[in-house]
């Protein structure tokens, strides 16, 4: 059975930058869960950020938190560890968070921590894409399920 690499913040794990979760109640992803093809995945957490840290966006390639900060090489270490879970999975399909500067995979915020949003994608959706992995964003179920085989 194909498996699919999904956000953690998605299925419920307070994973986010403030503690919380995300979760979504697609009835795709319930069945998803129940079949037994969700991988969950935090980029964050597994590059090495804890629960809670300071808000991080995009600016000129570089992830800066709030605080001016550089986290790039954690969400770049977190990046390469999905792409390691999806491989060791077999997984060709990510349901990713959007607008999240790992797995925004059509939207991410403008970098001025003013709540905008312009195109683009997070660092972790960008390497899964370079490497074959098929990125979907929460609002993409039916087209994530319609790729998956039996």
């Amino acid at each position: 059975m194909e498996r699919v690499l999904v956000s953690g913040c998605l299925l419920g794990q307070p994973v986010r930058y403030d503690g919380k979760a995300k979760t979504n109640s697609s009835d795709i992803l319930a069945r998803w869960r129940t079949e037994g093809r969700v991988v969950p995945f935090c980029p964050e957490l597994a590059g090495g950020l804890g629960v809670p840290r300071p808000p991080a966006e995009l600016q000129a390639g570089r992830v800066i938190t709030v605080n001016g900060q550089d986290v790039t090489d954690a969400f770049t270490r977190g990046a390469e560890l999905a792409l390691a879970a999806a491989r060791n999975a077999g997984a060709r399909i990510a349901v990713l968070k959007e607008g999240s500067p790992s797995c925004g995979s059509g939207l991410i915020a403008d970098g001025t921590f003013g709540g905008g949003k312009i195109p683009g994608e997070g660092l972790t959706t960008a390497l899964l894409r370079a490497h074959g992995i098929t990125v979907f964003n929460e609002e993409q179920f039916e087209a994530a399920d319609a790729l998956l085989s039996d």
